[in-house]
């Protein structure tokens, strides 16, 4: 199961066409509304999550942990205790850790991104902690994945697809939507 973050200000595209994306592999998706079931974007789209304040249950059944960017949304995802808890026991655990855009910089002050390969928006790599920062639209690093921004959340999606569910099935669901890479 694939947990996904959604705090007020989220990035709308980083946050949906991952969703999707996973739910067309196949992957078992959560949202998770942060301190509201309606959670609005910083384009102004609003959506109802699964659940709100989810205090996940810690089993083998989480795969991966996604934070999509955007802000405010980010600096709120930053806030939450129960983001932090679930980071923390997906990184420890040898689960998947996604951050997209702006939200790479909150595992970076976590520690999570030490010695490893990351990428983020630009003007957050400040942030990455002590990551080599790489400029890469996706960098996949052991179970850390992070990526640049928008334009780049198939590639994203991809990612942590093909660490689920294979690169089969993966590249089949981005050649099924016409992505052309």
């Amino acid at each position: 199961m694939v947990y996904v973050y959604l705090a007020q200000g989220f990035e709308e595209i980083e946050a949906l066409a991952t969703i999707d994306f996973l739910r067309r592999c196949d992957i078992e998706v959560v949202t998770a509304g942060v301190g509201s079931q309606d959670v609005t974007g910083a384009h102004n789209i609003t959506v109802l999550a699964d659940t709100i304040d989810l205090m996940l249950e810690k089993s083998d059944d989480v795969q991966a942990v996604v934070l999509p960017g955007g802000m405010p949304g980010t600096l709120n995802l930053k806030k939450s205790d129960l983001v932090d808890d679930m980071l923390k026991f997906a990184y420890e655990n040898g689960k998947i850790v996604a951050a997209i855009c702006a939200a790479p910089s909150i595992l970076g002050e976590k520690g999570m991104l030490d010695n490893k390969k990351a990428t983020c928006f630009p003007g957050f790599e400040e942030q990455l902690g002590k990551a080599e920062f790489t400029g890469n639209f996706v960098e996949v690093d052991g179970n850390i994945i992070t990526a640049k921004g928008a334009g780049v959340t198939v590639d994203f999606a991809y990612a942590i697809a093909e660490k689920i569910v294979g690169k089969d099935k993966a590249e089949h669901i981005k050649k099924s939507i016409q992505c052309k890479s």
